[in-house]
């Protein structure tokens, strides 16, 4: 019922994780991640602990492989299942379950890793791994969005539209990116028109917030103001 794809920024080491499918609020179900240490997107009759255990696992250091072969051995349900994980280093793993619904399957590459059920063809995966190829000169989150709607061309979940959702996380224990639709015609299109205003504000204000090194962050309100209209200025 679901596509997404986590990826590694190369540039920042960045995780984030991209979803659509035609599910209300898939963003709330779907996708799990923690700053250094991995992202998990857990799909078809998803199980949320693969999220939540799956990211203990990888703290302990337990490798990808071995994280999603430990998660489905302990649940009776992994055959109707579809789970992808991506560590901190990249490393890959997956589990497509032999009774979720088809077409289903998962492709990795460098940094990529694009899981779906119910979709319309093995297209989908294939055009969303081509376009986040195709737009490595785009900013991180911009390019998560093109990918997943070069794969909604291809068809996408063969049911419909209804949710996606943007998550990505930095160096911080929160995400820099939280984005979520959760019911709408075109999720992906107003997925894309909230990361663009996004860039309005939202994310330059971010930069003066309390960090890991930095516990106070900036509290004067004219100087954030300040520089986010000059980031604002720089960027048109």
């Amino acid at each position: 019922m679901t596509w997404s794809i986590i990826a590694r920024d190369e540039r920042t080491g960045n995780l984030g994780i991209a979803v659509a499918s035609k599910f209300f609020a898939v963003g709330a179900c779907v996708p799990y991640i923690a700053s250094g240490i991995g992202a998990i997107a857990t799909q078809a009759l998803l199980n949320s602990l693969y999220g939540t255990h799956g990211l203990n696992l990888l703290r302990d250091g337990t490798p990808p492989e071995d994280a999603v072969r430990r998660l489905t051995a302990d649940d009776a349900g992994r055959d109707h299942r579809q789970l992808h994980v991506m560590d901190a280093r990249g490393r890959i793993a997956a589990h497509t379950g032999a009774g979720c619904v088809p077409w289903c399957g998962h492709i990795e590459e460098r940094q990529i890793s694009i899981a779906g059920n119910m979709l319309a063809g093995p297209a989908v995966l294939g055009e969303t791994a081509a376009a986040y190829r195709a737009n490595a000169k785009l900013p991180f989150a911009q390019r998560l969005v093109a990918a997943m709607q070069a794969g909604e061309r291809a068809g996408g979940d063969k049911r419909g539209k209804q949710s996606a959702a943007l998550v990505i996380y930095g160096a911080e224990d929160w995400p820099d990116l939280d984005l979520r639709v959760d019911d709408h015609p075109d999720p992906l299109a107003e997925l894309g028109r909230l990361e663009t205003v996004s860039q309005e504000y939202f994310i330059h204000f971010r930069k003066f917030l309390p960090r890991r090194d930095d516990p106070v962050g900036i509290i004067d309100r004219r100087a954030i103001e300040a520089e986010i209209a000059k980031s604002a200025g720089a960027k048109g």
